[in-house]
């Protein structure tokens, strides 16, 4: 578990999956994605990321607001798949309903996972990519102090050539 002033980053209870299905299903979160996430895939990837957490002792975490345990999203790293093109490395990444977007929960959580990153597994450098349209995760990653590496960007290959979310765009957060 992880604290910052306003949150906390934790394992996934059984209590989460109602609000995780309705956010994974909201089309506006969802507007970067290459669709909303069914019911069965929104809990399988809750089961997923809750076994990594209890094995590692890390990974997307959920995100709860420390004032009235509202769930509200998940932050978190994970290790680059290797089809990835910026693989081997550790990537950070977010995700919140809309109700908690624009209090800055998003950058608050980004904050304490590279923290995370950085002093407990140190890691030399987390990277950051979403699909070029994505501007919020973008000012998120600028906010946290991620620099922009247009050098890195890439045509994401699970996605058909021509997608509109194919071409995606590259931060980087370097220790130290």
């Amino acid at each position: 578990m992880i604290a910052t002033d306003r949150l906390i980053l934790r394992n996934w209870r059984p209590s989460d999956l109602e609000p995780w299905i309705a956010m994974n299903a909201d089309p506006q979160v969802m507007e970067h994605f290459p669709a909303p996430l069914t019911p069965a895939d929104s809990e399988a990837m809750l089961h997923a990321n809750q076994a990594l957490i209890t094995d590692k002792g890390w990974g997307l975490w959920a995100v709860e607001r420390r004032g009235d345990g509202a769930f509200l999203g998940f932050t978190g790293l994970m290790q680059l798949r290797p089809s990835n093109p910026l693989a081997p490395g550790v990537e950070i990444g977010w995700r919140f309903a809309r109700h908690a977007w624009g209090s800055g929960f998003a950058s608050e959580a980004a904050r304490a996972a590279l923290a995370f990153g950085f002093e407990r597994l140190a890691l030399p450098e987390i990277v950051a990519f979403t699909a070029e349209g994505n501007v919020r995760s973008q000012a998120v990653m600028d906010r946290v102090g991620m620099a922009r590496r247009e050098d890195l960007d890439f045509d994401h290959p699970a996605l058909p050539k021509g997608h509109v979310l194919e071409r995606h765009v590259v931060w980087v957060a370097e220790a130290g």
